[in-house]
């Protein structure tokens, strides 16, 4: 019976001791799957330390290079803001010039207005001459069919021939005024023609400008170049215009002392 006893305890142990066996095997087997899991785990952690690495880098590059272009924008936007503030001061520029071209264009059709009175009193005393003229030939035939009974008439007759000359160089003055007015006239037709090919150029400028933001500060500088030639040369049509109005009132006072002459004459 004790050695029955101790072979059912022997058979207990033994089975408790396989049971333990499977368990420290199922443990074994456990512990060699999480020995794995580490193992892959810990490679994937390696794995993404070496991209978290890479990925660091290329973010510090990408920072500097949005930094830097963070710094060109700001450069480009102020750029861009002066660009607008001579732009629109250009344009205010321009409207003045417009607005001074304007005014020229209306002295100048002024001045021709008064041109061609002028030439109109010209042809006027060119008839009133050739009048004179055919008046003297009529004295000239008396005095010779009155020549020894006449003295005194000869003389007053020379006298009004001496007149006659006098009045025929001031008309050759007036008509070379005339000329010299012409002639100014045409030059300032050109200069307001000129100005107004280098306006259409500006427009055309401008439009490019508003086109072309990469090329905005060599051509505002060239249109600053123009509208200074511009200027002196709207200086300059002012001044032949206001040389213009001497020379007619010069010419206007000499057509009224001419006129007070020929109605002496006419008296005489």
């Amino acid at each position: 019976s004790i050695i029955k006893k101790q072979r059912q305890e022997l058979q207990l142990l033994i089975a408790e001791l396989k049971e333990r066996d499977r368990e420290l095997n199922d443990m074994v087997a456990v512990h060699q799957r999480h020995i794995q899991a580490w193992e892959g785990d810990r490679h994937k952690i390696l794995t993404l330390a070496e991209r978290c690495s890479l990925l660091t880098s290329e973010l510090n590059d990408k920072n500097a290079i949005i930094k830097s272009l963070t710094k060109r924008l700001k450069f480009l936007e102020s750029q861009q803001n002066d660009s607008q503030a001579t732009l629109e001061n250009t344009q205010q520029k321009f409207k003045e010039l417009t607005q001074k071209v304007t005014d020229s264009s209306v002295h100048c059709q002024a001045l021709e207005e008064k041109n061609q009175d002028l030439h109109c009193s010209v042809l006027e005393l060119s008839v009133k001459t050739g009048q004179l003229q055919a008046r003297e030939q009529e004295l000239l035939t008396m005095l010779r069919l009155k020549d020894n009974a006449l003295i005194e008439t000869t003389d007053h007759i020379n006298e009004f021939t001496c007149k006659l000359k006098k009045l025929e160089s001031a008309l050759r003055a007036v008509k070379s005024e005339d000329f010299c007015l012409n002639k100014e006239q045409k030059e300032l037709k050109l200069t307001l023609k000129e100005l107004m090919l280098q306006t259409n150029k500006l427009k055309d400028v401008l439009s490019e400008k508003m086109e072309e933001n990469s090329k905005q500060h060599e051509e505002i500088l060239h249109l600053k170049h123009e509208n200074g030639c511009l200027k002196s040369e709207l200086a300059l049509a002012v001044e032949k215009a206001e040389r213009k109005d001497e020379l007619y009132q010069f010419a206007k006072s000499k057509q009224a002392r001419i006129e007070k002459e020929l109605s002496s004459l006419r008296q005489v």
